[in-house]
């Protein structure tokens, strides 16, 4: 399960929190220098605090290259950085509200630049031979046209072929 915090939306740098869902491919190209794919679909709309604006992640993909630090039996530590395409849709309701005018600008494609730098750092906890308990959180993308960005926070069970 990944939740989406989308930060810094319109004037007053309002946020909302969303649902997505990821799928990771990679593995491990040295002993500590890891590699992967990921893509992911929005499943719950992010309702930002204040004002009518809903913004959706319709689909994400990312790459990332980095470190993983084994911690002895228990798992590895792990920062990895990259680059995430991000398509999705900014909807506001009550457009000619007041409290809605600073939002405007954002209504539409979401994020308007859909490509991004990214990264995330992690830990996951081994439960047997190649199952781990992953948690880990980083920057989803930034919108170099609005300054909005999203962070990523996730939770979940890998398996290592």
């Amino acid at each position: 399960a990944t939740a989406i915090e989308h930060r810094s939306i319109g004037q007053s740098d309002e946020d909302g929190w969303g649902q997505a869902a990821t799928l990771v491919i990679g593995g491990h190209l040295s002993d500590l220098i890891h590699a992967e794919v990921r893509l992911g679909g929005g499943l719950a709309d992010a309702e930002i605090s204040r004002g009518d604006l809903s913004l959706a992640v319709d689909y994400f993909g990312s790459w990332y290259m980095g470190l993983h630090y084994p911690i002895g039996e228990l798992g590895n530590v792990y920062a990895q950085a990259g680059f995430t395409h991000v398509s999705g849709e900014a909807t506001l309701d009550n457009r000619d509200a007041d409290a809605n005018a600073q939002f405007r600008d954002i209504e539409g494609d979401y994020p308007s630049s859909s490509f991004s730098f990214s990264w995330l750092a992690g830990l996951d906890l081994e439960l047997m031979d190649n199952t781990y308990l992953v948690f880990e959180g980083g920057k989803l993308f930034e919108d170099t046209d609005t300054s909005a960005n999203a962070f990523q926070f996730s939770s979940g069970i890998r398996y290592e072929f």
